[in-house]
C-alpha cells in the first residue's frame, strides 16, 4: 500500500493574455519587437550620455537614469512574458514571481520619483536660470538618483513581503501576464481589505503627492514662460516642458487607475489593458 505525502507546489501559474483574442501571437510579437527596440535605443542613449563630456549635464544624467529604469521594469517581465507564450510553460517559481514583484514595484515607484525631481530641475532652469548651477549640481543630481532607488526599493520590499505572506487558493493561477501586486491579491484566500487601503494610501503617497507637487510647478513654469520676452526661448521652454507633461501622464495615468481604484484586485483584464498602455509608453 502506498503511503506518500501529496507535496503541495508554490509555484504559481501565469494566464496570460485575454484568452477570447484571437491575435495573441500578433500582438506578444510586436511587443516583443518594440522591447528589444527600445532596449537597443535606451542603451544607446545610456551610453551616449556616458561618453560624450558635453552631455555630462544633469537633465541629461537624470535622463540617462530614467532610461536606465525603463530598460530595468520592461526587461522584469517582457522577456519572461514572452518566453512563457511561446514556449507554452505557464508556470513561475514562488521566488521568481517575489522577484518580479519587487523589481517592477520598485522601479515603477522610483521613475515616479524620479519625474518629480526632474520636474523640479526644469523648474530651476526655467524660472532660477541663474542660480541652476549651484542649486542643481553633481551632488544634488546623485542625491535624487539614491533617493529615487531607495524609496522605491523600501516601499517595493514592504508591499513584496507582505503580498506574498497571505495564504493563495489553488489552483494558484495568477490572471495576468507577469507576477503583479493587485493580479496576486485576486488570489488571496484571505481578507484583503485592509492591505488594499495601505496600497491606496502608498499610491496617495507615491503617485497623487508627485503629481499635484509636479502640476503646481508648472503653473509656476508657464507663468514664467509667458513672462519671457524672447519668443525664441519661450518656445524652447513650452517645447520642453510639453514633452515631459506627456511623460508624466503617461507614468501616472495607468498607475493611478490601477491602484487607486476601488476594487482594482477585481478587474483584471483592464488592469492587463492599462499595463500594456504602460508598457508602449515605456517603449516609446
Amino acid at each position: 500500500m502506498s503511503t506518500g505525502n501529496k507535496t503541495e507546489t508554490t509555484d504559481f501559474i501565469l494566464l496570460g493574455f485575454f484568452s477570447e483574442f484571437k491575435h495573441i501571437t500578433a500582438m506578444v510579437s510586436i511587443i516583443l519587437l518594440i522591447y528589444m527596440a527600445s532596449f537597443s535605443g535606451n542603451t544607446l542613449l545610456i551610453l551616449l550620455i556616458w561618453l560624450y563630456s558635453h552631455l555630462h549635464t544633469p537633465m541629461y544624467f537624470l535622463l540617462s537614469q530614467l532610461s536606465l529604469m525603463d530598460l530595468t521594469l520592461t526587461s522584469s517581465i517582457v522577456p519572461k512574458m514572452a518566453a512563457n507564450f511561446f514556449s507554452g510553460w505557464r508556470s513561475i517559481s514562488f521566488l521568481a514571481c517575489g522577484t518580479q514583484i519587487f523589481f517592477s514595484l520598485t522601479v515603477a515607484i522610483a521613475e515616479c520619483i524620479l519625474i518629480t525631481f526632474m520636474c523640479f530641475d526644469r523648474y530651476v532652469a526655467i524660472c532660477e536660470p541663474l542660480r541652476y548651477p549651484i542649486i542643481i549640481n553633481p551632488r544634488v543630481c546623485l542625491q535624487m538618483i539614491a533617493m529615487s532607488w531607495a524609496g522605491g526599493a523600501l516601499t517595493s520590499l514592504g508591499h513584496t513581503a507582505f503580498t506574498l505572506h497571505f495564504n493563495i487558493c489553488s489552483p494558484r493561477e495568477i490572471p495576468h501576464f507577469f507576477c503583479e501586486v493587485m493580479a496576486v491579491l485576486r488570489i488571496v484566500c484571505e481578507d484583503i481589505s485592509a492591505y488594499e487601503k495601505a496600497v491606496v494610501i502608498t499610491s496617495i503617497l507615491v503617485l497623487l503627492l508627485p503629481l499635484s507637487l509636479i502640476l503646481a510647478s508648472y503653473v509656476v513654469i508657464f507663468l514664467a514662460v509667458l513672462r519671457m520676452n524672447s519668443p525664441e526661448g519661450r518656445n524652447k521652454a513650452l517645447a520642453t516642458c510639453s514633452s515631459h507633461l506627456c511623460v508624466v501622464g503617461l507614468y501616472f495615468g495607468p498607475g493611478m487607475c490601477i491602484y487607486m481604484r476601488p476594487g482594482s484586485a477585481h478587474t483584471p483584464k483592464l488592469n492587463q489593458g492599462l499595463f500594456l498602455l504602460e508598457l508602449s509608453s515605456l517603449h516609446s
